[in-house]
């Protein structure tokens, strides 16, 4: 529950100071007098702030109940009510945040405040609770700024993404409209005819200022991937393996759950390459529930939207294995007697959410040249392949739940002319 007490909190003092919000999870109201008086309607009505301008200290406004509490939320586009304190919040969701605004004086143009502005104070960093703190200032108010804050809260850490464009002032004036992302940065002058700063008293004369913010939850998991042959009487599990066109291989993905909370909607994405051809029907998911496997006749696997294969728990493992055909179309490109290095990226996903991890296996194949036929020369220095080789990319989400990847083109991975040079496995 917000309380006087957190008026001289830290996180609150931050942020009307414009420098880094410091300690974010503190519920707080407060403003730059250290504590300002509170009034009802009636004693305004009856005159208690003629002499002065008051932001936001009513404390039995008929619409928006207690004004200390002027920084609300609800999840966007639903019919929830706004929260005034805290929220629980979910993965992958938006949430429309409001800032009410309200110069008390009940004698409108003739005492306006001036230089009227306000700031959004949206965390960067990942916890489970997160707090939004709005500032609302005025050159001639008393006191001249006034803050609130909401908590956001999850079982999960989870960072927030600020949504550009979303900014937007409601009022019943000429002045509504969008306002500039510097909502979050500096802060933005507010008005009733215009955005100039000024905003005389009483009820008909507030507004809104609203915002939206994308809750992330920052799933911790890890995603590896293995390659061998399919018909090997070696049945270990390798990083890299040689293969010849026309081979058979087989790659093993595994997901682990690291964190201390379920993950739902894992799902797995394989980045097909050009030079490999996936057996249709081949996908085998093992799991706590499915120990010897269960196979699927659907090839998401190598969709853009990928294979769903469930909900985990702390600790839990799924393990997705596949079987490809080695295509090599590479040797017309590069000559015989080079190794084509065919490298193929596996990513996981949890629900809608954007954080993704990947892993790559590779199949090298040595194409041998004809009789009579003089080999590509290796080059004097092998170029080393980047610690990212066509590192492949999300594309922006269709719906909740959705997810996609771009399909590599020809080739995952190659070397220049020569010979492979290995580098270790890299996570992202």
């Amino acid at each position: 529950m917000k309380n006087l007490k957190s008026v001289l909190g830290l996180a609150a003092l931050s942020a009307i100071a414009g420098t880094a919000l410091v300690a974010p999870n503190v519920s707080a109201w407060g403003d730059s007098a250290g504590g300002r008086k509170t009034y009802s309607v009636d004693e305004i009505n009856n005159g208690a702030i003629d002499d002065k301008i008051v932001l936001n200290s009513i404390k039995d406004n008929p619409t928006v109940g207690n004004e200390l509490y002027f920084v609300q939320a609800h999840k966007n586009g639903s019919s929830d009510l706004y929260e005034a304190s805290e929220i629980s919040v979910e993965d992958g969701m938006t949430y429309m945040v409001r800032m009410y605004v309200h110069n008390n004086n009940r004698y409108g143009e003739k005492m306006t405040a001036k230089d009227v502005t306000a700031r959004a104070v949206i965390p960067s960093d990942s916890k489970t609770q997160l707090s939004i703190s709005g500032v609302i200032s005025s050159s001639n108010a008393t006191p001249n700024k006034v803050w609130d804050d909401i908590v956001f809260k999850a079982d999960t850490n989870f960072h927030l993404v600020y949504q550009t464009g979303s900014a937007h002032w409601e009022s019943k004036g000429a002045s509504q409209g969008a306002l500039s992302d510097d909502l979050v940065k500096g802060g933005v002058k507010l008005g009733y005819n215009s955005l100039n700063g000024e905003l005389p008293g009483c009820f008909g004369y507030s507004g809104y200022v609203t915002f939206k913010v994308k809750v992330v939850y920052d799933y911790d998991f890890t995603i590896e991937k293995k390659v061998r042959l399919a018909d090997s009487e070696d049945k270990t599990w390798y990083d890299q393996i040689n293969a010849k066109d026309g081979d058979i291989v087989e790659y093993k993905i595994t997901y682990k759950n690291t964190s201390n909370v379920t993950e739902k909607d894992v799902h797995i994405i394989e980045l097909m390459g050009s030079n490999l051809q996936y057996i249709s029907g081949s996908t085998v998911l093992r799991n706590s529930k499915h120990k010897d496997g269960i196979s699927t006749n659907s090839d998401d696997l190598v969709s853009k939207n990928g294979l769903n294969i469930g909900d985990y728990a702390k600790g839990a493992t799924g393990i997705v294995t596949f079987k490809a055909k080695v295509v090599d179309n590479l040797t017309a490109t590069f000559g015989c007697g080079a190794d084509n290095v065919l490298r193929n990226w596996a990513q996981g996903y949890i629900g809608a959410n954007d954080t993704m991890k990947q892993d790559y296996a590779d199949v090298i194949v040595h194409p041998a040249c004809p009789e009579n036929h003089t080999p590509v020369d290796p080059t004097p220095t092998p170029v080393t392949p980047t610690p990212t080789p066509s590192t492949p990319e999300r594309l922006p989400e269709t719906g909740a739940g959705s997810i996609v990847a771009t399909v590599l083109g020809a080739g995952s991975a190659v070397t220049s002319a020569g010979y492979y040079v290995s580098s270790r496995k890299k996570r992202f």
